[in-house]
């Protein structure tokens, strides 16, 4: 398989349905294709659908809405996490479906997505962003919400070598706690560059895409790798 043609596949997809930004199980997918650990996931169309996705995972999982008019899912009822057998996908697939047809009742749906559960960790973000001078410029650093709140981040213009990956990790304020500190223990730095550098070498093969967003990141201990938990790709105009 040529790994780059597969990937723009997703991206024409994308455009010739009028899109510009690709669905989350998309976006996973073509991470995937570069190497970058993303949890296993699928979107479901129906209750059928997700009961047959779901055993092929394998239990628990998590479930979430998909809809390009709602940006933060859960704050509409539309996440469930740690889903342990068909009863209860079932009984949440109805639940997320008339959370968001009550709250965003306008809201289009094209599904449900079925994730794979990932053990938590440390969460950090990937993330990059193109200019139109410098650009595509990738981002790390701390994630979920310590990102917003924080903002302790750091930036370097692609092509990001493992070096430069090392010295992005190394800058931001929170370094110590990668490292371990009082009771944590290190993290997997290893994972986390290869992943920044597999971020780095995706954008530039892709340069039609303008937004990235691999947040949260679970980053486990040393030597147990990472897992990208979402994942967001928006791109350019389609000229």
């Amino acid at each position: 398989m040529n790994i780059v043609n597969e990937a723009k596949k997703i991206i024409e997809k994308a455009y010739s349905e009028g899109r510009r930004h690709l669905w989350e199980d998309e976006a996973k997918y073509l991470c995937s294709l570069y190497g970058i650990p993303v949890a296993k996931s699928k979107v479901a169309k129906s209750e059928d659908e997700a009961l047959k996705i779901a055993n092929e995972i394998g239990y628990p999982i998590v479930m979430k809405i998909v809809s390009p008019d709602i940006l933060h899912k859960s704050d509409v009822g539309g996440v469930v996490v740690g889903v342990k057998n068909d009863e209860e996908l079932v009984k949440s697939y109805r639940q997320i479906l008339e959370n968001v047809r009550k709250r965003v009742p306008k809201a289009r749906i094209i599904g449900i997505l079925i994730q794979e559960y990932a053990p938590q960790g440390l969460e950090v973000i990937v993330g990059a962003i193109k200019d139109a001078f410098f650009g595509h410029t990738v981002m790390f650093g701390l994630g979920g919400v310590f990102v917003e709140v924080l903002k302790d981040v750091t930036f370097r213009v692609t092509p990001v070598s493992r070096e430069e990956a090392e010295e992005m990790i190394k800058e931001i304020k929170a370094y110590q706690i990668l490292r371990g500190v009082r009771g944590i223990k290190p993290r997997d730095i290893n994972a986390l560059v290869d992943i920044i550098t597999k971020v780095s070498k995706l954008l530039e093969y892709h340069p039609e895409i303008v937004e990235m967003d691999l947040n949260p990141i679970m980053l486990y201990e040393e030597g147990k790798g990472a897992k990208v938990i979402d994942a967001r790709i928006l791109l350019e105009p389609k000229s």
